[in-house]
């Protein structure tokens, strides 16, 4: 007499299985079984039926298609601006930060050894007052000479 082997399922995640005992078995391992008891419990409280609530259980989610909204956008960019706005209008002058144009103005202003003096009045032979940052004082130069050092 040859056996055969006979499959369940299981009335929880619906697999086919092999039964390890003699007496008809309902669920596959003991972690089905106390899930359905989990979800028979909760469904008694909830009213929800049984067989609901397993689907449920058992339903894959569906990916959610994530649109882009003209609404979004907008609202984003007004906040945005807004924040930014405020921050400006909140932020001390000295506790800005220095823009390009800044950094560009001060490279022209300390670009040579001489700085020329606009209010100091130049000499008769043309030389004219230039300050000195290497030696921190005032020399009278022709300006192509302040111009080559």
């Amino acid at each position: 007499m040859s056996q055969e082997t006979q499959y369940y399922t299981c009335k929880y995640c619906f697999e086919s299985f092999i039964p390890k005992r003699r007496r008809v078995q309902k669920y596959c391992s003991n972690t089905c079984r106390n899930k359905a008891y989990h979800a028979r419990k909760t469904a008694t409280t909830t009213g929800e039926t049984l067989p609901g609530k397993l689907e449920n259980q058992l339903a894959v989610p569906t990916p959610i298609k994530q649109t882009v909204n003209t609404a979004d956008i907008t609202n984003a960019a007004i906040g945005t601006l807004t924040v930014n706005a405020l921050s400006n209008l909140l932020t001390k002058e000295e506790n800005k930060p220095a823009s390009k144009k800044d950094l560009v103005e001060i490279l022209k202003a300390l670009k040579g050894r001489y700085h020329i003096i606009k209010n100091g009045e130049p000499l008769a032979d043309g030389k004219k007052p230039y300050y000195d940052i290497v030696k921190q004082e005032l020399v009278y130069l022709y300006p192509f000479q302040a111009l080559t050092t």
